[in-house]
């Protein structure tokens, strides 16, 4: 296997050689397997409750400027099961549109708390079964375990000890890509249990390729908020990307703009949520209405027309640019 020197880290030491090839995490950055950092910008796309929209989605966030899309799919513990196939074309179909695609299994929302919920346990039997699909895409795709994996009032250690056990399953199983571990309390971590632990979660997974993620809505309502706990997650030197943000929630404000600004200065990801087809308790989540791409809601005009909005901060992998010998 080839091994790629990685260009300087952030913090101006070398980061080390990968030991694996695709997306990689160094010094708390993400990097793509040439070497080049990869900062996020994305959305998020309902793939597995829209099966028909992905062509249509895909080309909407694709013109956004967006260099990765995050899709939805099922176990099919809550919903109807995504098969290998349909897995395959999406990842095949935002590669074409050249978008990195992050794959999570939204059945795992707010376990613990909501009695139907699939364990992570049950989420990485789904990742193991898919690993034919996903062996050889280490490049394009980063796994997302299980989105929003704890609800509230589940204990650290439930947190802790389910994403180990996957993590570790996972790498028994082959699987090299880069991992993205949500945080509990629905993702966005007010009980700071990610916040405190997340180095002994890394520290399991025997390829450190893992990467945390934060659902930044309500909880995270103005900017000392929005920076102390970005700016306190990256001192650790582990790396972060808010995997969810809206420009409010369920009627409460989110501060929205500090989450792009703060993000865009720290040198780290996001992923807004999300393209279209909300309930209507959350409709103004929608980043286009009704499925049209070339009509952006307030809050997609925000998310990619805005100050440090996708447009304007956006950077395509180079994977897609220059190849796997990028200098």
């Amino acid at each position: 296997m080839k091994l790629t020197k990685l260009l300087l880290a952030t913090l101006g030491c070398i980061a080390p050689f990968s030991s694996h090839a695709g997306l990689h995490i160094a010094n708390g950055v993400l990097y793509e397997g040439n070497g080049h950092p990869f900062e996020i910008r994305g959305i998020s796309h309902a793939h597995t409750w829209y099966l028909n929209q992905l062509d249509h989605a895909l080309d909407g966030i694709a013109a956004t400027g967006a260099n990765t899309v995050r899709i939805v799919l099922s176990n099919g513990q809550r919903w109807n099961k995504n098969s290998a196939t349909d897995v395959a074309n999406v990842i095949r179909q935002a590669k074409a549109r050249h978008l990195i695609t992050v794959l999570e299994v939204h059945d795992t929302t707010g376990f613990g708390e909501q009695a139907q919920a699939a364990s992570l346990a049950s989420a990485t039997d789904y990742w193991i079964e898919l690993k034919d699909q996903l062996v050889g895409q280490e490049d394009y795709v980063i796994i997302n375990i299980g989105n929003e994996p704890m609800g509230n009032g589940v204990s650290a250690n439930t947190w802790i000890e389910g994403h180990i056990k996957a993590i570790q399953r996972l790498r028994q199983a082959g699987l090299t890509h880069t991992l993205m571990v949500d945080a509990p309390n629905w993702g966005q971590d007010w009980q700071q249990i990610m916040l405190n632990h997340a180095q002994s979660v890394f520290d399991a997974d025997p390829l450190r390729n893992t990467l945390f993620s934060v659902h930044m809505y309500q909880v995270y309502k103005d900017y000392p908020t929005v920076n102390h706990y970005l700016s306190t997650f990256l001192n650790k030197g582990l790396a972060l990307v808010v995997g969810e943000f809206g420009a409010n929630h369920q009627g409460e404000d989110v501060a929205e703009g500090a989450i792009m600004e703060r993000a865009n200065t720290l040198n780290i990801g996001y992923i807004g949520w999300s393209w279209s087809g909300n309930s209507a308790d959350v409709a103004d989540l929608d980043i286009v209405n009704n499925w049209d791409n070339h009509s952006y809601s307030e809050w997609g005009n925000i998310l990619i027309n805005g100050e440090n909005g996708i447009k304007s901060t956006s950077t395509p992998a180079s994977i897609f640019t220059c190849g796997t010998d990028c200098q």
